[in-house]
């Protein structure tokens, strides 16, 4: 995993805004650019092994239609249940 922390934030960037499908590059690059200046080194570490679930996986997580059970709970994980999308 990357140690520098711009080089880290640079790549979680990049992973949240090509995903594959456009609705979750919208959702997950919100998500990033709303909480990615506001994480400590850890919390960008979650962030970015967050980040390589699977899209589906990650919209049924977002949608309460997925035992996530299997998922890492941690501060990541909590702020992603929470975020509230809202088109700017």
């Amino acid at each position: 995993m990357p140690d520098d922390t711009e080089q880290l934030k640079k790549k979680i960037i990049y992973r949240s805004s090509y995903r594959g499908t456009k609705e979750m590059d919208i959702l997950l690059s919100s998500f990033v650019n709303e909480y990615i200046d506001k994480l400590n080194l850890n919390d960008l570490n979650n962030l970015y092994e967050f980040l390589k679930t699977d899209d589906v996986d990650l919209y049924n997580i977002k949608n309460s239609k997925l035992d996530d059970s299997k998922i890492k709970k941690n501060k990541i994980f909590n702020l992603y249940k929470k975020y509230k999308f809202a088109k700017k």
